[in-house]
């Protein structure tokens, strides 16, 4: 080798070493793919952000993958056409027992938690120009869920069952609920997804929204119905028309992997993303939950063994239920 031409190696070394962007191990998988949801919603802004994130600390292209949302990235992370996904706890049980109806009977067990993102708050959102306040008079009204593989598609049409009410669903992409709801094609959007909804957003700039009262009566037969569900709550504020705090239930998100990615490939890249948790937030506010302190949120998915390594070297106790042993 020249001197010219050991003087450029070693530059651009000292820059990669600068810059704490890591030198791709040859072991590692070549490029990344994390399955995401449908554009409009809040997995596609996070994703994006996070696609960004990955492949500037860990040296190789990670790219996220439009997706109909939770159910769809547990197949592709188990069959192993997408490495990383973002998830719910709710599909991820359902699909670790095989309870789902998606499932098929299935156990979708190649898949392991890596990093908690931030709750999932069930809403109901209308048009206040519509007069629609509570659940029930959703029954007989025309609404959107989102795409049909996302936490919505999956778990609205059970909860309006077990409430008693009876409405037309249909489901789509989020990006398009926004300009449905204007133009009067659905009468509210009803989903579990991170607020705010970008799609909402862009509505009410045209018109105020109503957050759709739930009782607490309501509440606890949810969730007595699907145990999965905790109280959860969005914060006054979060749109402009929500002027007091809207009490609902919710379940947690989490990034999930492939049980055979490389252990250190993951250490890696759950570092990335706490190191880096700031411009998560800076894309979106829901962000603002993704910490470490979070992963008790997670009582049943066992965690990748490069992703125990990081938690526990920052102090955080990953239980040995919760580590799997191959």
């Amino acid at each position: 080798m020249s001197r010219l031409m050991g003087l450029i190696l070693a530059a651009c070394l000292l820059a990669i070493g600068a810059s704490g962007v890591l030198a791709a191990n040859p072991d590692w998988p070549k490029s990344l793919i994390v399955g995401t949801a449908s554009p409009g919603g809040v997995y596609y802004v996070y994703g994006e952000a996070l696609a960004q994130i990955l492949t500037e600390k860990l040296g190789i292209p990670v790219n996220q993958f439009p997706t109909q949302g939770p159910v769809h990235n547990v197949k592709l992370v188990d069959t192993g056409s997408a490495q990383l996904g973002l998830t719910t706890m709710g599909v991820d049980l359902q699909g670790w027992n095989g309870t789902g109806d998606w499932t098929g009977g299935k156990q979708f067990r190649n898949i392991r938690a890596l990093f908690p993102m931030y709750d999932t708050p069930f809403q109901a959102i209308a048009l206040r120009r519509s007069g629609i306040t509570t659940l029930a008079q959703l029954d007989n009204k025309r609404i959107s869920v989102g795409p049909k593989a996302s936490t919505g598609g999956t778990y609205v049409p059970a909860i309006l069952k077990v409430l008693g009410i009876s409405a037309e669903i249909s489901y789509g992409p989020f990006d398009a609920v926004g300009t449905d709801l204007l133009a009067g094609r659905i009468d509210a959007m009803v989903s579990l997804l991170g607020a705010p909804v970008p799609a909402i957003q862009k509505a009410e700039a045209d018109e105020p929204i109503t957050l759709v009262n739930l009782s607490p009566e309501q509440i606890d037969t949810i969730r007595k119905a699907m145990p999965e569900f905790s109280p959860s709550k969005i914060a006054a504020g979060t749109y402009h028309s929500l002027d007091n705090d809207y009490n609902t239930f919710g379940v947690y998100n989490f990034a999930v992997g492939q049980a055979d990615l490389p252990n250190d490939l993951v250490y890696q890249l759950v570092k990335a993303v706490f190191e880096n948790q700031p411009r998560l937030v800076k894309a979106t506010s829901t962000a603002s939950d993704t910490l470490p302190k979070n992963v008790v949120k997670d009582t049943f998915l066992p965690f990748h063994p490069g992703a125990v390594r990081y938690y526990r070297e920052i102090g955080i106790n990953i239980p040995d239920a919760l580590v799997p042993t191959n």
